[in-house]
């Protein structure tokens, strides 16, 4: 493997750039990179937040992934929520290294939303329908969880 006297001295930022080549594409008035890459942080930050329906957090993600006040610039400019749902699927099909236009963004999101597939509820309003139906859940029959009796070989 022969190596290039250039790439030597090149740092990693360099190197990345050149290989990634960062793509802008304009939504809602709001130029942002096209997200190629998910960072290692969001993953982390999306189980940490899990079920909170705080605008900070969302705010927090999304900034992770398409840039600082995104969503505030968005929501500015006239964003709706099926919009912003979309946007969501084709950034973070993305970001996961899956190109997808927007139009197939569109289609996947209706088909969820059709599939009556919206986003789970958050944590207080699972805890919510819970509490409404009252009383615990019914225990499992121990005909079908129980180990069978064993007998003795004598």
């Amino acid at each position: 493997m022969t190596a290039r006297k250039a790439s030597e001295n090149e740092s990693w930022d360099a190197f990345w750039t050149s290989v990634s080549r960062p793509k802008t594409t304009t939504i809602r008035g709001v130029e942002v990179a096209v997200p190629t890459d998910m960072p290692m942080l969001v993953e982390q930050r999306v189980e940490e937040l899990h079920g909170s329906d705080q605008l900070e957090d969302i705010a927090e993600l999304v900034a992770m992934i398409f840039g600082q006040d995104c969503l505030t610039k968005w929501r500015d400019n006239g964003m709706g929520l099926l919009e912003f749902r979309v946007i969501l699927t084709w950034g973070m099909a993305n970001a996961r290294g899956k190109e997808l236009s927007f139009q197939e963004a569109y289609e996947l999101t209706q088909e969820t939303v059709a599939e009556g597939k919206a986003p789970a509820p958050n944590r207080a309003a699972r805890r919510a329908q819970s509490a409404a139906t009252g009383g615990r859940s019914k225990p499992t029959s121990r005909g079908s969880t129980g180990s069978g009796r064993t007998r003795s070989r004598s």
